[in-house]
């Protein structure tokens, strides 16, 4: 949450943001969104997912569209691919006490503790999922994701006649970061092409409803609207570090954000104040439950 108010600062002056801070959507997307588009700020994600979406919805929008100008009415549906971590092919009860080290050895990226720890619980997804909702204006009965162990397809855009456009790429973040810092124009990449033939076979798995909870709890604060968001990513912010500081088993992640979420009844959110202050409330009532024990 700590990147919102220098993004809020650059889309109200109309600065472009190449965005690799998912968070700031999350907390404050109905502040950030409606002061680019006065501003007429664009918003080019430095995510692999969402820059896939993007570049799938230039089918259909042309090659000038950039976020966050909505999605067209005819995307039936936005799926986002997840590696599924360190534990994706484990149950929830068996890595309920599963020591940081353990989720943080990612198989397929090399990323941050905070990060990492997120794509094993799926909250990393559900962020995504909310992100993208502001990004492209997508409401929660169209955006979904599936576990694509590769990460070689990075999203999926399906159109109302049935087509499905996909964007693949190597797992490197430089792909992405190369898209938003080049657009509207496309320059080469630092790296060697991605090996079709090597690949093998591409791979999709559902979401088995075990590891779902991040997931409705996204889509549930999309819903929800108003500070949801915020709270939803301050409740994980703070499990997260208390589970690194082995505060708390990795099995009380999900626990202690969807107590957080279960009981906070959202509210509108008109100033970077609220967010603020939504974001001190469930901290705070994440370090009540947190300090409560395993």
């Amino acid at each position: 949450a700590a990147g919102l108010p220098a993004v809020l600062a650059a889309v109200s002056r109309g600065v472009d943001v190449a965005l690799a801070n998912k968070e700031t959507l999350v907390a404050a997307g109905s502040l950030v969104v409606p002061r680019a588009s006065a501003t007429g700020a664009r918003i080019l994600p430095v995510d692999s997912e969402h820059a896939g979406v993007w570049q799938c919805l230039m089918s259909a929008c042309g090659a000038g569209y950039a976020p966050p100008a909505p999605a067209p009415a005819d995307v039936a549906r936005v799926v986002l691919t997840a590696s599924g971590g360190a534990f994706r092919d484990r149950s929830p009860e068996e890595v309920r006490h599963a020591t940081p080290e353990a989720a943080l050895a990612h198989p397929t990226w090399d990323m941050g503790a905070k990060v990492t720890v997120d794509t094993a619980t799926l909250m990393n997804k559900a962020l995504e999922l909310i992100e993208a909702h502001w990004l492209f204006g997508l409401e929660a009965d169209r955006l979904d994701a599936v576990i694509h162990p590769t990460s070689t397809v990075h999203a999926l855009v399906e159109m109302g006649d049935g087509s499905v456009v996909a964007q693949m790429g190597a797992p490197d973040m430089r792909t992405p970061i190369v898209r938003a810092l080049a657009f509207p124009h496309r320059c080469p990449a630092p790296m060697a092409p991605m090996d079709l033939l090597g690949l093998g076979k591409l791979e999709f798995r559902p979401i088995v409803p075990a590891w779902r909870v991040a997931i409705d709890l996204g889509l549930s604060a999309i819903r929800a609207g108003g500070d949801a968001g915020a709270v939803f990513n301050a409740a994980n912010e703070a499990a997260v570090q208390a589970f690194l500081d082995r505060r708390i088993p990795f099995g009380r992640i999900l626990e202690i954000v969807g107590a957080v979420c279960g009981e906070h009844t959202s509210t509108p959110v008109r100033t970077i104040e609220d967010v603020r202050a939504a974001d001190a409330r469930a901290r705070a009532h994440a370090e009540r439950l947190i300090g409560g024990g395993a």
